[in-house]
């Protein structure tokens, strides 16, 4: 009985403490991880990863402890134009042969304002890492869906130097400037399930 009791109180005492941390998973078929690119110095092109899978744990009571694991089967990027990306899934740009993932895993997590976070992390391409920050506004609170999930959701954008990642390629024009940007701007949109 005393133990039956001991295991009553602890569980009451720690129910609190695990309600404050929660982790959830990236729903692929509401999530959305793209980027844009200039060319021709002139205009952007856009494209989406469609293969991924994540685990965010946010910890409300105290968000540092928070953390974002993401991995990304490169393979998977369209631009809707069949020749540029097979030109992109070469070893000219990311190789996916050779590098199949690139992945992100945070480091810190911090409140940047109402509704907002900073999370910076390691990103690998290419297997080179470097430190990226997103900014994320999110997450909103938790909703139920009629058919009874726990569901989140949160933006994130961030802008990296490609050359940094070793993804070099580029030919240079008659009249100046380069055919593609080395500024890559990177927007998520997440849908997160419980």
């Amino acid at each position: 009985m005393k133990r039956l009791l001991v295991f009553i109180l602890s569980a009451a005492l720690l129910s609190p403490l695990n309600a404050l941390a929660a982790t959830y998973s990236l729903d692929p078929a509401h999530t959305s991880i793209g980027f844009k690119v200039k060319h021709l110095m002139i205009s952007n092109v856009k494209g989406v990863f469609e293969k991924f899978k994540g685990t965010v744990l946010i910890d409300e009571k105290n968000i540092s402890n928070s953390k974002v694991n993401v991995s990304i089967e490169t393979a998977s990027l369209n631009t809707n134009i069949a020749k540029r990306d097979e030109h992109l899934r070469s070893g000219d740009f990311f190789d996916v042969a050779k590098y199949p993932v690139m992945t992100f895993d945070s480091t810190k997590v911090e409140s940047a304002g109402a509704d907002r976070l900073k999370v910076t992390g390691n990103l690998t391409i290419k297997g080179v890492s470097k430190q990226v920050v997103l900014t994320v506004d999110g997450p909103s609170g938790e909703i139920k869906t009629p058919q009874g999930d726990v569901k989140r959701g949160a933006s994130a954008v961030a802008s990296i130097n490609r050359q940094d990642f070793g993804v070099s390629w580029n030919k240079k024009l008659d009249a100046g400037g380069v055919l593609v940007g080395d500024e890559v701007q990177i927007s998520i949109e997440a849908e997160l399930n419980k």
